[in-house]
């Protein structure tokens, strides 16, 4: 039996080879096709399951489904992560499209990336820190330890694989995710903390240090050696006390959490928004691209990242059955700027209309 890393296995019985595994690896990587009488039950597949193919000689003989329940807590801790200005929550996962399309609905995430490999996972983190995000990496398997390794902050799942745990920098003992809201507000609080404790002990020290070296001996200002010495105690014993304040600290209270100002709207501006509004609404354009060389949603994604990726572009809709992308443009951009930005990740543009 020859396993795949994140595709799946393929073995042989007799003459014939059997393989099992992701929709990308059972047709795309073993070219397997599904035979005309079974089409309309494949089309009929629900996409809340996870499905594994099984081909035999290249032609699909079954579908394993996979009931792997979205977590209860998910959708609040996403609202909490929000509550904290964490912008842009992003899931990427080895299922199909659909799948991926139905878990992302249900839990509300902004975005979401279908079959993705362990290094698309690692590509994505890097290209967003290049970017200027900071990035906090949250996974449990195998295939996410490149990606927690290469994020800022990975936070693994205690109960997901070793390797997972040990690319990790913070492990959820519980495996609950609702500790993640909690190691946020965690992490905020010893950071302001420390920030107390430094603003204390430098102004208690740019006091005490001069007036126990006698520099306002000639202003009739001095200090007794034993009194500069309980000072120095004094000093140490109240970073100690306010750091111990951390134990009393709420992880699980929202109260205080950082959410993201808005600015009011009065009524002075917003005629002024509502014309900003229909003038971006008119300098609107939309191109159509032809482009070949797509055969997935993991080259969908890429293209429509790459072409979102132009300040100009504000959307792009791609299709790799129809081999085209329908680009949203704010502002006039050359076409081969267009050209460029998806022949850079290997594919080519057949025309621009």
């Amino acid at each position: 039996v020859d396993y795949i890393v994140a595709h799946g296995i393929a073995t042989y019985v007799g003459d014939e080879r059997v393989v099992i595994g992701s929709y990308h690896f059972v047709f795309e990587d073993e070219k397997c096709t599904i035979p005309a009488a079974e089409q309309q039950k494949f089309d009929a597949l629900k996409p809340a399951y996870s499905h594994l193919y099984m081909a035999a000689s290249g032609q699909l003989v079954g579908v394993i489904c996979i009931s792997d329940p979205l977590r209860p807590e998910a959708a609040a801790v996403l609202n909490g992560l929000r509550a904290l200005g964490i912008r842009n929550t992003v899931m990427m996962t080895g299922d199909s499209e659909r799948t991926a399309a139905a878990i992302a609905k249900q839990v509300g995430v902004d975005r979401f990336f279908a079959e993705v490999l362990p290094e698309d996972k690692a590509n994505f983190v890097q290209q967003a820190k290049a970017e200027g995000h900071t990035v906090v990496m949250i996974g449990d398997g195998i295939n996410d330890a490149p990606a927690l390794t290469r994020a800022e902050t990975g936070i693994a799942i205690g109960a997901g694989a070793d390797v997972a745990l040990d690319a990790a920098d913070v492990v959820l003992v519980r495996s609950d995710l609702a500790d993640v809201p909690a190691a946020v507000r965690l992490s905020r609080a010893v950071v302001r903390n420390i920030h107390q404790n430094l603003f204390w002990a430098f102004f208690y020290n740019t006091l005490g240090i001069p007036l126990a070296a006698g520099v306002f001996v000639p202003l009739g200002l001095t200090l007794n050696p034993m009194f500069g010495a309980a000072a120095m105690s004094l000093s140490s014993f109240c970073v100690v006390s306010n750091a111990l304040r951390l134990n009393l600290f709420k992880l699980r209270d929202p109260k205080h959490d950082h959410k993201r100002r808005k600015k009011p709207a009065s009524a002075n501006t917003a005629p002024a928004e509502e014309k900003a509004t229909t003038k971006k609404e008119k300098e609107t354009m939309k191109k159509t691209m032809k482009i070949e060389g797509m055969m997935c949603a993991h080259c969908e994604a890429t293209v429509k990242k790459a072409l979102e990726a132009i300040p100009e572009v504000v959307d792009a809709e791609v299709s790799h059955t129809a081999g085209t992308a329908v680009v949203t443009l704010q502002s006039p951009v050359d076409d081969a700027a267009l050209k460029k930005a998806v022949e850079d990740k290997d594919y080519k543009v057949l025309g621009i209309e």
